[in-house]
């Protein structure tokens, strides 16, 4: 009876020990560029037509980002906005953002932005939508991670069902 109530918590910790490694590179991989100074640019490495979120956590005051990809932009004391890099950019180079804080004495941070390939160029007549903003399915599918919490809970489960069987049979009476 112990093992039929230890079995679930099992279970779970075994899912999230396999889960774990999937979920640390994803929050690694989109990792932005930063500042000593606390101004940052999310994601640091965008595709052309891309949107880069811009923060300025050191300046208390209004600050504007500025870059050769983008249109420069009024960031909040203290917040974020956001910027999308042109469609034009070309593939492979690197831009860097400056960052003007208003607040007396008035500082100035530099933060490098690198323009990944195109995922698709806009055609004449079509409009530029995000890839995160198209509908569907979805993305490219379960990671190896998934595949393997999946298949061990549902060998899992059919080992509890086949067991419960078992054990019914024998407390049947005769």
């Amino acid at each position: 009876m112990r093992s039929i109530r230890v079995a679930p918590v099992a279970l779970l910790g075994a899912a999230l020990v396999l889960t774990a490694p999937a979920a640390i590179a994803s929050a690694a991989a989109s990792g932005g560029a930063s500042s000593a100074t606390g101004y940052t640019v999310t994601p640091s490495v965008i595709a052309p037509g891309g949107q880069v979120t811009l923060a300025a956590r050191g300046c208390s005051a209004t600050a504007t980002a500025g870059s050769g990809v983008f249109d420069t932009v009024t960031i909040p004391g203290g917040g974020s906005a956001a910027a999308t890099v042109d469609w034009d950019a070309k593939p492979g180079s690197s831009h860097e953002v400056t960052f003007i804080c208003s607040a007396p004495p008035g500082s100035t941070a530099k933060v490098r932005l690198t323009v990944a390939a195109a995922s698709r160029a806009p055609t004449a007549g079509s409009a530029a939508t995000p890839a995160g903003v198209r509908g569907g399915l979805g993305g490219g599918g379960p990671s190896t991670a998934e595949l393997v919490a999946g298949t061990v809970l549902a060998v899992a489960a059919a080992t509890g069902a086949v067991h419960m069987a078992r054990r019914h049979g024998e407390n049947r009476p005769r």
